[in-house]
């Protein structure tokens, strides 16, 4: 509020911005007034009360010294830039050029990623955040990557890459609340090994539930094992400050988690990891971060408490002399982990234990018996977990612990329920249904389905080979989360099958089976203006000589749907001007424009059936469509009709009708792109969705309250990812409040005879302030006005279908779904496509 009177943003655009961002509430006022001097509130409210808080506003002259030259550059400038006497700007506009295109490179090699970053305007004592990110986690300078920015350039450079290193590179660049990225993928290959057949180095070797004298060394298998299965893994470790390294297992263990005992108390360690099959042992692994052994308690209060600093003094202190108490016996005995090799038994400290420290003794017994045998005879151990070894696969076993010290051993704990020697944890199913898509002229965007049951994956490894060769290559070197992974590197025109394994810490798992082979081209509805992303010239498919007139019409077709080299100059396709003769709707040189452009994205397979057909006789109907059936498969066209289903604080639902051309082939799918509309200007285009939805709604997260977006959609099938839909109109995003149920959605007609047929919808995202109860049909014939509408049922339909009789033969109708709850009725759905009541020839009747 405004001196008690509600700020209205529409009435006054540009000049107020509200917005929530995670629970911090905010009120921007652009360029400050006389007028502006006021006391402000802002107000909670729910069904208790109402609270307020108060700020009063004096806008005054600037009394400091004014840069001149910055507000002469204001007054001039075109821009929608407002530049303050400090020397900030309302917004920027970042841009990245000379940037670095997706990598590959080898570990042990040195590899560098940058982009030069231009700022507009330039203001010298605003720095802008260099920030990197490797799969959405922000990186921070170590041993391994080093981070530069030299103000106009940002670089990161791995010294040493990995595959560790392998994925989705990200810069940000933020000037205060504004940012922009830029993404590009890295590959890390296998290094050449010492040992020919011998399989690639282990990966992201970690230390988990450190102790004492005990910590758990867990791993990702490689995606090359040589040629021959991996037979197990060696674990080894180094004392932090030495170069000694000692081999933990005699035996190589199969499972990617191994426990290593016999740690010294207070002493770091580092560990790495080797494969090994017939052929030989695999380099090691890059090295794990250091490792203390001590107890989890010490180690938190060290972090907390660090070490006072010496005072020169030494204080001695006596105390009487405890009795010793004999400990009591361990509690919470389970067995956390079973394999094949060892078990691993976790435990808590007795209550009763004395003034002085404690140690366990561990036993063991075939389960039915009373033979316990103690597994570590010779040293006790320090810390509450132990790993036991040399156990028989398939026995049954028993276990308990006892607590010593000074005083004495102490009565047992109570034996855990017995434990079968086995891997707990399955090597996962193979996935399924594997799908190539169409992407750029030297990439593949591959789909597959989950495995069933499947438990703990760390994530896929994705082959490809050209179609008959039999030479299987891995496209990932790093366990990909997810089912969906652009392969990147491979050549254009050749044709290539793909399959994919999924991995966790029992195994990998067998070879999905292997895809349809799929030509590399670019996906036929990835089509490019000329000249608006040079990165992509020559890749795309290439348009006709109209495609010069039409450039600045791009973004209502701009196809960023997944492809890596789309997004990365997204940035530019947004900033493009429109050209002077497309600056007003309905002119002459618009429809003209607009004539080019529907033309332009005819597909190819429709542009070369035209051309032999305009060589054949005039009058010839029938040629067109001999010669169409001969083509390929298409892109689909566009979707079209998207409405909102439902609109939150943060979130809206969209819904659309499926495209009127689907190409020859069913649409596996669709992706959704949105972007901000600020004061009647369109940003720039977001991608909403990386994994294609099967459904015709989708929810889109974390949007800014109260701010006005467009949507656009495409859909993808076998050939490709065709051409988006037209920008949406503006929708704003927030919290809808009304009582009445939202818009029914995806309403369609089947089973269409002459005198009736089948309606068909889904019901409302958005229901109201209580429960739908009903439906009412709407119809009316096509060219009749909005008054004739009227209702097919006089009482609130139960099911999501209905069976409308009565049709005239021949006469063209249109219907819409209306929800209702307690309230009373909602919002109607969006209008059905024209239907002509007509029976097909063909159709038969099931009576």
């Amino acid at each position: 509020y405004k001196n008690n009177v509600p700020i209205d943003v529409q009435a006054h655009p540009g000049k107020y911005i509200i917005q929530s961002r995670y629970g911090l509430h905010s009120l921007e006022i652009s360029e400050c007034e006389f007028d502006d001097t006021a006391q402000y509130c802002a107000s909670a409210m729910n069904v208790k009360g109402e609270v307020s808080v108060y700020a009063s506003l004096v806008v005054k002259r600037y009394k400091g010294e004014i840069d001149a030259s910055l507000l002469h550059a204001r007054n001039l400038s075109l821009s929608p830039f407002a530049v303050t006497p400090h020397g900030y700007a309302s917004r920027f506009e970042i841009s990245f050029v000379d940037k670095f295109d997706v990598a590959f490179g080898r570990e042990g090699e040195t590899m560098s990623l940058g982009c030069t970053v231009v700022i507009n305007p330039d203001i010298k004592r605003f720095k802008p955040d260099i920030e990197w990110y490797r799969n959405g986690v922000l990186i921070t300078p170590s041993k391994w990557v080093q981070m530069h920015w030299s103000g106009e350039r940002a670089a990161l450079t791995l010294t040493h890459a990995n595959k560790e290193d392998e994925g989705l590179y990200t810069l940000r660049v933020a000037m205060g609340e504004y940012y922009e990225e830029y993404s590009g993928y890295v590959f890390v290959r296998d290094a050449d090994a010492e040992i020919p057949g011998a399989p690639g180095a282990p990966l992201d070797v970690q230390c988990l539930d450190a102790n004492k004298d005990y910590v758990i060394v867990s791993w990702k298998q490689p995606a090359v094992d040589g040629g021959n299965p991996i037979l197990g893994y060696f674990i080894d470790r180094c004392e932090v400050g030495t170069s000694h390294w000692t081999q933990c297992n005699e035996n190589p263990v199969k499972f990617a988690r191994f426990p290593v005992t016999g740690l010294i108390e207070g002493r770091s360690y580092i560990f790495r990891v080797r494969a090994v099959n017939k052929a030989g042992v695999s380099l090691p692994s890059r090295v794990s971060e250091p490792v203390a052994a001590l107890d989890p308690a010490d180690r938190a209060r060290l972090r907390s408490h660090p070490s006072a600093p010496w005072t020169g003094q030494i204080i001695v202190t006596e105390e009487e002399p405890a009795e010793g108490v004999v400990p009591g016996p361990p509690t919470d005995l389970q067995v956390i982990e079973a394999t094949k090799n060892y078990v691993v038994l976790s435990w808590k400290p007795p209550g009763q234990r004395g003034h002085e420290g404690i140690m366990y003794f561990v036993e063991k017994c075939v389960a039915g018996t009373e033979d316990w045998q103690r597994v570590n005879t010779e040293i006790p151990v320090k810390s509450p977990r132990f790993a036991v070894f040399d156990l028989s696969e398939g026995k049954s076993y028993c276990f308990r612990v006892r607590c010593c010290n000074s005083a004495g051993i102490g009565e047992p704990s109570e034996a855990t329920e017995a434990t079968v020697v086995d891997d707990k944890l399955d090597i996962p199913k193979a996935p399924g249904r594997i799908m190539p898509t169409r992407n750029t002229d030297t990439s593949v965007v591959v789909t597959w389905t989950e495995p069933p049951d499947a438990k703990e994956l760390v994530g896929y490894y994705i082959e490809s080979s050209v179609e008959g060769s039999g030479r299987w290559e891995p496209c990932n070197n790093n366990p990909v989360k997810g089912t969906r992974f652009i392969c990147h590197g491979l050549s254009n025109g050749e044709k290539y099958i793909f399959r994919v394994r999924a991995v966790n810490a029992a195994g990998l798992s067998e070879f999905s089976q292997e895809s349809e082979p799929i030509e590399v081209k670019a996906a036929i509805g990835g089509r490019l203006l000329h000249g608006v992303c040079p990165e992509l010239s020559g890749k795309a498919v290439r348009l006709t000589d109209r495609t010069t007139s039409w450039e600045g019409m791009h973004e209502a077709f701009q196809p960023i749907f997944d492809t890596d080299a789309l997004l990365k100059c997204n940035a530019k396709f947004n900033r493009q001007a429109l050209p002077s003769s497309c600056g007003k709707l309905g002119s002459a040189g618009d429809s003209n424009t607009r004539g080019m452009v529907k033309d332009a994205v005819t597909s190819a397979p429709q542009k070369a059936a035209a051309k032999q057909a305009s060589k054949s006789r005039p009058g010839d109907l029938l040629t067109v469509e001999k010669v169409t059936k001969k083509q390929d498969t298409a892109a689909p066209s566009p979707p079209y009709d998207i409405v909102v289903l439902e609109s939150v604080r943060d979130s809206m639902v969209l819904g659309w009708k499926q495209p009127e051309a689907i190409g020859g082939t069913e649409i596996t799918g669709y992706y959704v792109n949105y972007r901000e509309v600020v004061d009647g200007v369109p940003g720039k285009w977001k991608e909403a969705n990386i994994k294609a939805v099967t459904e015709r709604a989708y929810r889109i997260q974390n949007l800014k309250e109260n701010m006005v977006y467009q949507f656009q959609v495409a859909a993808a099938n076998l050939a490709g990812v065709g051409a988006p839909s037209k920008p949406s109109k503006p929708f704003k995003c927030e919290e809808w409040t009304i009582a009445v149920p939202g818009p029914p959605h995806d309403v369609k007609c089947t089973e269409v005879r002459k005198d009736s047929l089948v309606l068909l919808w889904k019901e409302p995202v958005y229901s109201g302030r209580s429960p739908i109860v009903g439906y009412y049909v709407d119809m009316k014939e096509t060219e009749a006005k909005e008054e004739h509408w009227k209702s097919v049922n006089e009482k609130p339909l139960q099911k999501k279908f209905l069976k409308i009789s009565g049709l005239t033969q021949g006469v063209s109708y249109v219907f819409r779904v209306r929800a209702t709850n307690q309230a009373g009725v909602g919002k109607p759905s969006d209008v059905t496509d024209a239907v002509v009541a007509e029976t097909r020839p063909g159709l038969l009747e099931i009576l």
